[in-house]
């Protein structure tokens, strides 16, 4: 718990500093090393931080039901104008907030030491999970494809031979979307394993 002679300003800061090392930790030497992803670093860093000075702030505010679910509509609006995201990255956005919330309440109630205990099994079972069990990523992106010609069942085996050319990703398996044949184009669901290939693919956009 933190002393009571610590001024609140102390208190925020010190809080701050924790959760922002214990960010750091589990998305820049856990998730950063692994996924070699920089946009989503960007995003958890700020969603921790802000969500830590959300419940620190908020923490001593008697807060009536109207505001509560204000706060909360406002997040399922962001939540609906924004793209999926998989969910392996909705998984670590999960261990951000929950680091921060844990961060920044529950040391008034539990104390620094135990709340250590907790950042840390958290950083460990990341680790575990992410570097030494070597668990493989199959990631899925979508491709604008402009051969029709190679849809056909019986040339699939060309279908992916060219993808794989085009892209420079092996590809695990494959899946035919939407075609146009006023275009000449299809929409087809590549996958493959994003640990072997990290620097491919790294934004989310359509490929043609």
């Amino acid at each position: 718990m933190i002393p009571a002679e610590l001024s609140p300003l102390t208190a925020l800061l010190l809080g701050f500093g924790a959760n922002l090392i214990s960010s750091l930790v589990v998305v820049r030497m856990i998730y950063h090393l692994a996924s070699k992803r920089r946009d989503y670093v960007f995003t958890f860093m700020l969603v921790s931080t802000s969500v830590f000075f959300l419940c620190t702030l908020l923490s001593g505010v008697d807060i009536e039901m109207g505001f509560a679910l204000g706060l909360f509509a406002i997040f399922s609006i962001i939540r609906y104008r924004t793209d999926a995201i998989p969910i392996r990255e909705m998984s670590y956005l999960f261990i951000v907030i929950t680091l921060a919330v844990i961060n920044a309440l529950a040391p008034q109630a539990t104390g620094w030491g135990i709340i250590a205990v907790a950042n840390v099994g958290i950083w460990g079972l990341a680790f575990v999970l992410e570097r030494l069990w070597f668990v493989k990523h199959l990631t899925t992106k979508i491709v604008i494809y402009d051969r029709v010609d190679l849809i056909h069942v019986g040339r699939r085996v060309e279908l992916k031979a060219d993808l794989e050319e085009r892209t420079g990703v092996d590809i695990h398996s494959l899946e035919i979307g939407k075609l146009d044949l006023l275009r000449d184009t299809a929409v087809i669901r590549v996958h493959f394993y994003e640990d072997l290939q990290p620097d491919h693919f790294e934004d989310s956009t359509i490929y043609k």
